[in-house]
């Protein structure tokens, strides 16, 4: 799918399924540096079960035009307003690390944008190293090694990707290259600027789910659980052994949390008939 806002084009994956009038809404938003294939898996599993799905490209990522939004706030807004174009008028929003700051701050700020609320691979804060934040403003390929050596788990890179043919740690490593310069330091910029996640945390209202990853070296655990303690209500799951990259290491597991966490909101929704793949 692509559309027009604030007059650039913004691309959303759709999951393999057109939008059809009276499916809810999932919208997933990528971390820093990524963009929508990341989804490919979850994005594809909900289409598929009476969801409409929209797996976004960031403005200046993947498919998307325009430069990069600068600042967590900025994004929340323009997530907003993405919400707000589409007929359902509010989501489930579903984010990943960077995105998960985004979504976090959009259902704290414009809560009837916000059905439920799920974060992989976060926490309140997420301070960027150093040595790595000085490498993405010069643009060095060491800012893409360190990102990804750091966003995966072991076992990942030895392979047991999911998906048949791929290596999760090559992959990863292509789709951080394929950035448009400036990008990735813009995203990483974003995070560590960002200082209002316990606040937009106390706000929350939504369901809302946190999903953890045991051995993540760029979100410790600790800062999982401790974000999933301010928000009211909140559900935590924990992946032993799983790194940072949770949707493609344990593609499964996050398939399955976020399918308990949506339960609730299926049963109001007459699904698709659809065979399992």
């Amino acid at each position: 799918m692509q559309f027009t806002l604030d007059g650039h084009a913004v691309c959303g994956a759709t999951g393999g399924r057109p939008h059809a009038a009276g499916r809810p809404l999932a919208v997933f938003v990528h971390g820093a540096g990524c963009n929508h294939t990341v989804w490919a898996l979850q994005s594809r599993w909900l289409a598929f079960r009476g969801w409409n799905v929209l797996a976004l490209d960031l403005p200046g990522h993947g498919r998307s035009a325009g430069p990069p939004l600068r600042g967590i706030r900025v994004m929340a807004r323009w997530l907003a307003s993405v919400i707000g174009a589409m007929e359902s008028k509010s989501a489930a929003l579903i984010g990943h690390s960077m995105g998960a700051l985004i979504a976090l701050e959009t259902a704290a700020h414009f809560p009837e944008r916000v059905q439920s609320l799920a974060l992989i691979a976060s926490a309140a804060a997420m301070p960027v190293q150093a040595d790595l934040l000085a490498a993405s403003a010069a643009d060095a390929r060491a800012a893409i090694d360190m990102v990804n050596h750091w966003g995966y788990g072991y076992a990942a890179g030895l392979g047991g990707s999911r998906a048949p043919g791929i290596w999760m740690v090559g992959a990863g490593e292509r789709m951080l290259a394929a950035s448009r310069p400036g990008v990735l330091h813009a995203d990483l910029a974003a995070c560590n600027g960002y200082a209002d996640g316990t606040a937009a945390a106390k706000q929350i209202a939504a369901p809302a789910l946190l999903i953890c990853g045991e051995h993540d070296r760029m979100i410790p655990l600790r800062g999982g659980r401790a974000l999933a303690a301010k928000i009211r209500g909140s559900t935590c799951v924990v992946l032993p052994g799983a790194g940072h990259m949770l949707m493609a290491e344990r593609p499964e597991e996050v398939r399955a949390a976020l399918a308990a966490h949506l339960k609730p909101h299926l049963k109001t929704h007459r699904a698709a008939p659809v065979h399992d793949f």
